[in-house]
């Protein structure tokens, strides 16, 4: 069975720094990324990358947010700094495979991130 599970979650104060973690289990993923949702808000996408380490951020945290990935661990990380309290959310990892033009996804349980004095 496939599993993702965050890590790196916590209280930070803003224009500070956290470093997320995703271990996947299972077959190495064609595409990875970190969603977020806040109360009362929908999941947003926050960045992605590829197998082949390209990526994609939103516009909100371009600049601010690192997406990376260790294909030999099977691990997918999130640097982020300058951190705001609107980027408070609980922070998800996302995966994708596709075998035989049927597309897999998966997702982790969330890691809560809150910026603030």
């Amino acid at each position: 069975q496939v599993q993702l599970v965050e890590s790196g979650g916590g209280l930070v104060q803003p224009g500070g720094s956290l470093r997320l973690s995703c271990a996947a289990s299972g077959s190495i993923f064609n595409a990875m990324g970190w969603y977020r949702q806040a109360p009362e808000k929908q999941r947003e996408l926050v960045a992605e990358i590829t197998s082949g380490g390209s990526t994609n951020y939103a516009d909100s945290v371009k600049g601010r947010f690192t997406i990376s990935r260790d294909n030999a661990k099977n691990t997918l990380y999130l640097q982020m700094h300058s951190l705001k309290p609107e980027d408070t959310a609980v922070y998800y990892c996302n995966a994708e495979r596709s075998v035989n033009k049927v597309r897999y996804i998966y997702w982790g349980q969330g890691t809560q991130v809150t910026v603030s004095s």
